[in-house]
């Protein structure tokens, strides 16, 4: 059975493996680990962790944490597996971050909790800003907008390494894009961020050139590129 996190062991810098550093921090309730392997639990997020410069063991951990075919998703370097590990996706992006952007409150949003996820998920579906589980929304602040009672868009607040918070979920109805809508969500998470005196940071592909553009004008600026991957447990490694 996976076990609270042990392992001591955290990235150079907190943005480099922001997930471990949430895990190991504020986010520790919601993890699990084998060894020095972490992940969230899967209601909550599918982010996993392997240590810095991952050993054999590592790796055996990594599989009996995930179980037989489950997946080790990665959102930095491209990891060197042992053998007999699959990689299922390979997504290259970007880490930006917010250092000079502030944000701004919003009179018009609203807070989203435990009853909206229904809602949250099918805005999730439809627009398909990145992986959304049933817990996901326990992560941070939620905030969306309505337009005749229904949500048409949203942003969140996702890692939260010590000194910074990740703003996730940025999207819109298709029938409400171009006007502005995902510029003043992410006001309004920023907004909040700073107000804990916590600073802004974000990941998006690097093909969302639409994105990109509209964080450059934000003030957000390029940190690295990362490369969202996945990988296969292979089954005997498992058993």
């Amino acid at each position: 059975m996976p076990t609270k996190p042990t392992d001591p062991s955290a990235p150079s810098h907190v943005l480099d493996d922001p997930a471990r550093a949430s895990l190991l921090g504020a986010h520790a309730r919601f993890a699990e680990s084998v060894g020095a392997v972490l992940r969230y639990h899967p209601d909550v997020s599918i982010f996993v962790s392997l240590p810095p410069n991952p050993g054999e063991q590592d790796w055996r951990d990594a599989a009996k944490l995930l179980g037989p075919g489950g997946v080790l998703p990665t959102g930095g370097n491209e990891p060197s597996t042992p053998p007999g590990w699959e990689q299922v996706m390979r997504i290259p992006g970007v880490q930006m971050t917010g250092e000079d952007f502030f944000g701004a409150a919003d009179p018009d949003v609203v807070r989203l909790g435990a009853d909206d996820v229904p809602e949250m998920t099918a805005l999730v579906e439809h627009a398909n800003p990145g992986p959304f589980r049933p817990r996901t929304v326990e992560l941070g602040t939620y905030l969306g907008l309505r337009h005749e009672g229904r949500l048409i868009a949203m942003a969140g607040e996702r890692l939260h390494p010590p000194g910074w918070t990740e703003i996730s979920a940025v999207c819109t109805r298709a029938d409400f894009r171009g006007q502005g809508l995902a510029t003043r969500l992410v006001h309004a998470v920023a907004h909040g961020i700073r107000e804990r005196g916590e600073i802004p940071f974000l990941h998006t592909s690097a093909e969302n050139h639409t994105a990109i553009r509209l964080y450059e004008q934000l003030g957000f600026v390029l940190r690295r590129h990362v490369v969202f991957g996945a990988y296969q447990v292979p089954v005997h490694d498992a058993d």
